[in-house]
């Protein structure tokens, strides 16, 4: 005889890695990161450490909490992303007012690294619409972003 837990799970959907949509976009995320991280570490960076860089080059400062937000990152997940690049100067982080909140902002050298992970950004790129279609990529993107907006 089956319990009620059981039965509700026999009736519920197919529980398999095909019918999970969290399983399918973390398992993608990380075939997508491995391919990123073969042409990124030419330059000493991960593809999170490349992305915080693009993003403080696109802001001329962000606070921890704005990029925390615009990354979609927990703060003590992105504490840990940002120190090396702040060991490594190319983050820099100023007091920004009385209430403590600090300003990260990219130096000269991160900028100048910034540029040449572009290059390698752009073969991992390339390498990834190329096997999986220019098209479908650019329509993955999207449907990626509207998740992130509407869930």
């Amino acid at each position: 005889m089956h319990n009620d837990a059981s039965t509700l799970l026999d009736s519920t959907v197919d529980q398999s890695p095909e019918h999970d949509d969290c399983f399918a976009v973390r398992q993608a995320a990380r075939h997508l990161s491995q391919l990123y991280e073969r042409h990124l570490s030419a330059v000493g960076l991960t593809p999170t450490q490349f992305s915080i860089l693009g993003e403080l080059g696109r802001m001329s400062s962000l606070t921890m909490a704005e990029l925390a937000r615009s990354m979609v990152m927990e703060r003590t997940t992105l504490v840990r992303a940002l120190r090396p690049l702040l060991r490594a100067a190319l983050v820099t982080d100023t007091p920004h007012d009385r209430e403590r909140r600090r300003r990260l902002a990219l130096t000269p050298a991160g900028r100048a690294r910034l540029h040449a992970a572009h290059v390698h950004w752009r073969a991992a790129q390339d390498e990834f619409e190329h096997r999986f279609g220019a098209q479908r990529a650019a329509w993955l993107r999207r449907e990626l972003f509207r998740i992130t907006r509407a869930v």
